[in-house]
């Protein structure tokens, strides 16, 4: 469950150009798996660095204005002969010339997916503002987070140079390359980071991020939404704000405060949330028994009921309120979902139906009387549990 919010969190979608979909699997048992319960801090700086991240979000092609002459000064005073950058992208005085900065509404904003480019095309020179934009607007500070466009700019020249070594070849590890970083003085959020810090100029900005009080407060009503209600409770998310606050990021015992505070343990809280079409297909799979010896059917039914795996395509991921997921259209293809699978027309899976107790599921308290009636009138037990699986409190967490 963590992985999945924290994944969508720092969403990577897998078609961001030819590459992306390679670098996905590291990333997610890399970057998210091992810090979910860890610190915040940790995480942030794995994603910063992820290839999947620097990919999806074109940080790996971004470069100070005046690369050239920046790196021509740089050589002359270690007394090196001037020369390109790795992988072709220029030689030095040609690469990130001034007034190529993206502009705001360009590239990058709040649910718009980074720009795809032509498989063979030269990335743009310069400065690009994606993950800085994202990395404040998304993973941190949250949109009302306090910060402004100065502050975009600020941290992306901060991140200049943090790329892949081998970006053109599908593979790569994350690099720092000197030669297009911006090297002089930043202030990022009212604080000054110092020229010539190189590498520790991205360093000290997700320092700085991770620890700001917006930040706290963006995460915990995030959590306390996808854990306890789409309209989350003030109260419960100052608690896990300042939780996070006085642990210096601590993931565990923030998830220990909302999953034993009353709010998550009250009644109103119970089937408060809608599942998403991920959530919903794995346990209509786990409810029924079913074995599944080919996923990929599973994977087009995710498709079809609008959350196709790794599939989020703006940097914003998936929505966790049950208004993007529960329509009349939706609700009908859960149904057909359901109706497939016990009907065993999924190729792949197959469901023992005899082995499961409708009658014993109907009793339970938890379903209405008007979906305990509607499920009676079934002409047959597949279509009795198809309709328990598409019933209204099949729905709910």
């Amino acid at each position: 469950m963590l992985v999945d919010f924290w994944f969508n969190h720092f969403n990577v979608f897998s078609g961001k150009g030819q590459f992306a979909k390679f670098y996905l699997t590291e990333y997610e048992r890399e970057a998210i798996r091992p810090h979910v319960l860890g610190n915040f801090r940790d995480m942030l700086g794995a994603t910063a660095k992820s290839p999947a991240m620097l990919w999806y979000l074109d940080n790996w092609m971004s470069a100070a204005p005046n690369t050239g002459e920046m790196d021509a000064a740089r050589r002359a005073r270690a007394g090196r002969p001037q020369m390109g950058r790795p992988g072709q992208l220029g030689r030095p005085g040609q690469i990130g010339r001034p007034g190529q900065i993206n502009r705001p509404g360009q590239i990058g904003q709040r649910g718009q997916m980074p720009a795809q480019r032509p498989q063979n095309a030269r990335p743009p020179r310069g400065l690009n503002e994606n993950y800085g934009r994202e990395l404040l607007e998304l993973h941190t500070l949250g949109v009302d987070g306090g910060y402004t466009q100065k502050d975009v700019i600020e941290v992306a020249r901060a991140f200049t140079g943090w790329t892949i070594d081998t970006p053109r070849r599908g593979g790569g590890d994350f690099t720092f390359d000197d030669r297009i970083h911006d090297d002089r003085e930043k202030a990022v959020l009212g604080q000054k980071i110092p020229a010539g810090g190189g590498q520790k100029d991205g360093e000290r900005v997700l320092d700085i991020v991770a620890k700001h009080p917006s930040t706290a407060k963006h995460l915990a009503r995030k959590l306390v939404t996808r854990f306890v209600s789409d309209t989350p409770p003030p109260a419960l998310v100052d608690r896990v704000a300042k939780v996070f606050l006085d642990s210096n990021g601590d993931l565990k015992k923030v998830m220990r405060t909302i999953l034993t505070s009353r709010e998550f343990l009250s009644a109103e809280a119970r089937g408060a949330k809608v599942k998403t079409p991920f959530e919903f297909v794995a346990s209509a799979i786990r409810s029924t028994g079913a074995d599944v010896r080919n996923a990929l059917p599973l994977l087009q039914q995710l498709r079809t009921l609008g959350m196709p795996l790794y599939g989020a395509q703006p940097p914003t991921g998936y929505d966790d309120k049950a208004a993007a997921w529960i329509n009349t259209g939706a609700l009908l293809n859960r149904m057909n979902f359901a109706l497939e699978l016990v009907s065993n027309r999924l190729a792949g899976t197959r469901v023992a139906i005899n082995a499961i107790d409708a009658d014993a599921i109907v009793a339970q308290d938890a379903l209405s009387s008007s979906t305990r009636a509607t499920v009676s009138k079934a002409s047959d037990k597949p279509r009795q549990i198809a309709l328990l699986l598409g019933s209204p409190e099949f729905q709910k967490r």
